[in-house]
């Protein structure tokens, strides 16, 4: 029996060295080999750990994995459906690509209702697993992150909106993807089983373009127009929400809508001081003068990048952290005397063409 058991565990430890492997990253410890045995079925297992790092069709995956085509594309159906593999129309046929941890798996999986006791029980490994030491680091990537900031466009200095890009315009993403799908917060739904949520709405995320296509065939989300996604963003905004965004120029997949009490992202920020998204080209400035000292702002941040302060006087007053800040704009967008106003940074991200540079940049970053 003991050999059996074994070789059982070998399969899943290689599917996780495969995902360990991805740009983004998967560090191993137990509280992962726990996830993947709840995810993955051990014939699910096996073909995900012979998994390429490019797209292979059915013929490619039933060569290196030995099972017979009709068998294997009963498993990679069922493995598409839990969200562990991107099934890609080509033609008459489909593509295979291995789903990564984050961006992946962990939001298809809190994206869809099910089993509430399951889903609960997959929550508490996943809140473990990402608050172990170096998970969340790994993850985030180097000098090229996961995601991005969008700032609140209605801020933006009237003397820079010529050389604002329009990759970094939330509208103008949405009006480029020509529409796409609204889902539920993997995040927010994960918190609900912990009885951590806040009272942010759920259905307020977003996939964009040719990616919605999955998540709608996927039963994951439902068909939005650009007009029902610019909606989205209007009503967040008010919210206070930050805007995070695939961190790429043409042809964003997603735009999420953040707090900082659920969202894995900024979680890690307020946590563990580990940023996953890259700051927006904009910084806030105060000017003290005309501030109230109403605290709004100090509210509205979602990572505490602002803090009341009080320096001698009766009245607290905001002291920034740029350091901290990633430059959303929700403050600005909240000061009722317009003493916070955001400027563009003096250095510029370079943010990647496409998920295939992004992914090039963050292997090579990482030595993969």
């Amino acid at each position: 029996m003991g050999h059996i058991i074994n070789a059982k565990e070998e399969i899943y430890h290689a599917l996780a060295e495969r995902l360990s492997r991805t740009p983004e990253g998967a560090p191993i410890n137990e509280d992962l080999m726990a996830i993947l045995h709840r995810l993955y079925t051990e014939s699910e297992a096996l073909v995900g750990s012979k998994f390429s790092s490019i797209p292979m069709n059915l013929t490619k995956i039933a060569t290196l994995t030995g099972i017979e085509e009709n068998d294997l594309k009963v498993i990679l159906d069922g493995m598409s459906d839990k969200g562990l593999v991107l099934d890609i129309p080509r033609k008459e046929s489909f593509y295979y690509m291995l789903a990564p941890m984050l961006v992946g798996f962990f939001e298809y999986t809190f994206m869809r209702t099910g089993d509430h006791a399951s889903l609960k029980e997959l929550a508490e490994l996943f809140e473990i697993y990402f608050h172990s030491e170096g998970v969340m680091k790994e993850i985030a990537g180097l000098d090229t992150k996961i995601m991005r900031t969008l700032i609140y466009e209605s801020i933006i200095p009237l003397a820079v909106e010529t050389e604002v890009l329009d990759y970094e315009l939330a509208s103008e993403v949405i009006r480029q993807s020509g529409g796409g799908a609204i889902t539920m917060c993997a995040c927010r739904h994960e918190a609900s089983h912990l009885g951590k949520a806040c009272d942010a709405p759920v259905e307020v995320c977003m996939s964009l373009g040719k990616a919605a296509e999955w998540i709608v065939r996927k039963g994951l989300g439902k068909p939005a127009t650009v007009e029902d996604l610019l909606g989205v963003l209007a009503r967040t905004q008010e919210l206070g929400l930050v805007h995070l965004c695939d961190n790429v120029m043409n042809k964003p997949t997603y735009i999420c809508n953040c707090c900082g009490c659920c969202c894995k992202v900024l979680r890690s920020i307020n946590e563990q001081k580990v940023y996953a998204t890259h700051s927006s080209n904009f910084t806030p400035s105060l000017e003290l003068e005309s501030c109230i000292s109403c605290g709004i702002c100090a509210d509205r941040c979602q990572i505490d990048a602002i803090v009341m302060t009080d320096q001698g006087s009766v009245i607290e007053i905001p002291v920034l952290n740029k350091e901290r800040c990633i430059g959303c704009g929700a403050c600005a967008s909240a000061c009722p005397s317009g003493s916070l106003t955001m400027s563009r940074r003096s250095v510029l991200n370079i943010t990647p063409a496409d998920g295939r540079e992004k992914l090039r940049r963050m292997a090579m970053e990482k030595g993969r």
